[in-house]
């Protein structure tokens, strides 16, 4: 049988090991299959997990069907989206091996696809179809005692009802990237229309995020089909209001924190400056300097990131929003040698990833967690300005996100945290100086603008 050579090596668990092949599919023809009657053959990729399992009699193995539609999506088809798979059923599973189990990559995908984000449970009849080849693709400890072994049948929902691709570039720090249009199912609340920038490296990690708008509105009935339209003549990214994503929301909100001292830069007739380290489409950086009248720098390690931020999400530099193409931590040591008396910033918000193949998504880099590095983004901070963090600890390492709490102490007077509340991200605000108090009455303050930007995030803000 030709899978054998690849079963053969599937026998034992191999940290991080991936391994793709092709399968007759034991769907076709039945009525359980989610793929129709076209696809003779199944894609069948299988990877162990990074982490050290828990003790247990024996190591667990789970199955995913890939959505209809969803097979080329870089979250089924690439190793990175498939870790972030595994290791997001971690806290419930603790698996070993997923297995994901779709239409072979050369399969057509349309245009628009309706979608069907945890993973749980799902009694799908097709579970029993597919047993066998995953009997045979559990690892030889999991039958221990002659006991057959239990392979749940994971399924993947997300809040997307339709995708509609935009535009695929290639960036020579990033690598590919996909700008998608999305219907997002915001129940209670109407379907919104939203423009979204993907990186292959890290498909699961929604870098900007944007509500689209008709340039003319002839009524909701429309919104779905408005996508399937050719180049979305008739949609354009909403500029410069109310951020759409949690983190990003979260991030605005820790500007709270030194409110007084972004009323006082007013007072003086000046706009605050805000140094932005990484700008993916933009979107935060148009909030700011749009809606808290800021004036912001905005630093991007690749120039085909800020054309695509340029073209498709409304970014748009003037007097008070530059942007440069160069290495953020770089630039910000390089600020703090020179001594420069206009890098004197009252924020430096810092939205970067680090991508790490064996354990996933992370965030910032190791290299920004550097006492050094913080010493610089302290020197050029205002006497009373804050860096803001947004920190995805590692899924491998637990003592990432303490370490970093204790380093920040170190070279800043106070920390503040705000959860996003997805499980993942964490927002750190460190100050320069000693906060009094934060949230007082805002009444026709900065606090008034950064309301209407930041959802209720400024109501989660804690002192650590």
């Amino acid at each position: 049988m030709a899978v054998s050579p690849e079963l053969e090596r599937l026998q034992h668990v191999e940290p991080s090991r991936f391994v793709a092949f092709s399968f007759p599919n034991p769907l076709l023809h039945d009525a359980s299959s989610p793929y129709g009657d076209g696809a003779g053959f199944l894609r069948v990729a299988v990877l162990d997990s990074p982490l050290r399992p828990p003790p247990a009699p024996a190591p667990r193995t789970a199955a995913m069907l890939v959505p209809a539609g969803r097979h080329r999506d870089w979250i089924f088809s690439t190793r990175a989206g498939h870790l972030h798979l595994l290791l997001s059923s971690q806290p419930q599973c603790h698996l070993s091996r997923l297995v994901l189990v779709g239409p072979e990559l050369t399969a057509p995908s349309p245009r628009g696809v309706v979608s069907c984000a945890a993973a749980r449970p799902d009694p799908d009849p097709a579970h029993a179809r597919l047993l066998p080849l995953l009997l045979a693709l559990c690892p030889r400890a999991a039958f221990g005692g002659n006991a057959i072994p239990d392979v749940p049948l994971l399924s993947f929902h997300d809040d997307l009802l339709r995708i509609a691709p935009v535009k695929v570039a290639t960036g020579p720090v990033v690598g590919e990237m996909v700008v998608e249009d999305v219907a997002v199912d915001c129940t209670p609340h109407p379907v919104e229309l939203r423009r979204r920038l993907r990186f292959k490296r890290t498909p699961f990690l929604v870098q900007t995020q944007v509500r689209l708008v008709r340039r003319s509105s002839p009524g909701d009935s429309c919104l779905l089909e408005a996508l399937d339209e050719v180049a979305g003549g008739s949609l354009q990214p909403e500029v410069g209001g109310e951020l759409v994503q949690p983190y990003l929301q979260a991030m605005a909100s820790g500007l709270a924190v030194i409110a007084p001292s972004m009323d006082e830069s007013f007072r003086l007739g000046d706009k605050p400056r805000c140094l932005c380290a990484g700008i993916g489409g933009g979107a935060l950086l148009m909030s700011i300097r749009m809606g808290l009248q800021c004036d912001v720098l905005g630093i991007e390690a690749d120039d085909v990131v800020l054309d695509v931020a340029r073209s498709h999400f409304g970014l748009v530099e003037d007097e008070f929003l530059q942007v440069r193409v160069g290495d953020a931590i770089q630039t910000i040591q390089d600020f703090a040698r020179k001594g420069e008396h206009d890098m004197n910033f009252r924020a430096i918000m810092v939205d970067l990833d680090s991508c790490d193949p064996i354990c996933g998504v992370s965030a910032p880099p190791l290299e920004m967690t550097q006492e050094s590095v913080l010493l610089a983004a302290r020197t050029i901070l205002h006497r009373n300005g804050a860096l803001i963090l947004n920190v995805i600890p590692p899924a491998a390492d637990g003592t990432f996100y303490k370490g970093l709490i204790d380093v920040l102490r170190r070279v800043f007077s106070e920390l503040y945290e705000i959860s996003v509340g997805n499980g993942e991200n964490f927002i750190l605000v460190a100050t320069a100086s000693p906060v009094e108090t934060i949230l007082s009455d805002g009444s026709g303050s900065f606090l008034t603008e950064l309301r209407t930007l930041s959802g209720g995030f400024l109501e989660h803000i804690t002192r650590i």
